[in-house]
């Protein structure tokens, strides 16, 4: 893969495809630099803003993240994925509002994104909104089993004191 960019450096997608075999072998740092090779080379490479983002949020630097997922939300505000994706960045910066308004928008994007439920589910917990997660827990209980089974523990542990179980 390193030849062939080397062979045709100015290949904007070579650069895209050594950084996810980067990527793949978790080499997140290398992944991020290919990354941003190749959108040096090709600015509206939208697949490459996805990436970085992706690298930065395995490696775990969720602040780092950010932007790169907001950035490709901007770039296609309807994508129910892309929210997704943003919400999952805001969740773990513990920004549970931000993290329910694109799960929402996730939602409001497509027919039935359970998962996106969950996740805004589990948000309600953390801020105390404990009704608000039941409504879904309902709700999954006719659609996904095992997402209901997973929100039931966590509406059993995770219930904030203030907010009674």
């Amino acid at each position: 893969m390193q030849q062939e960019v080397w062979q045709h450096p100015e290949d904007a997608r070579g650069y895209l495809n050594l950084g996810k075999e980067y990527a793949r072998q978790q080499r997140y740092d290398d992944a991020i630099q290919a990354y941003r090779r190749a959108i040096g080379l090709e600015p509206g490479l939208d697949e490459a803003y996805s990436a970085i983002g992706a690298a930065y949020f395995d490696k775990k630097e969720f602040n780092s993240a950010l932007p790169w997922m907001q950035k490709r939300v901007e770039i296609a505000p309807d994508d129910s994925l892309r929210q997704f994706d943003l919400g999952n960045v805001y969740f773990q910066l513990n920004r549970y509002d931000n993290a329910i308004a694109s799960y929402q928008k996730a939602i409001d994007n497509s027919y039935s994104f359970q998962e996106a439920y969950y996740s805004m589910a589990v948000c309600y917990i953390k801020i105390g909104k404990i009704d608000e997660a039941r409504k879904i827990h309902k709700w999954l209980q006719n659609k996904n089993n095992y997402l209901a089974v997973s929100l039931e523990r966590h509406l059993q542990n995770d219930v904030p004191d203030k907010a009674g179980k």
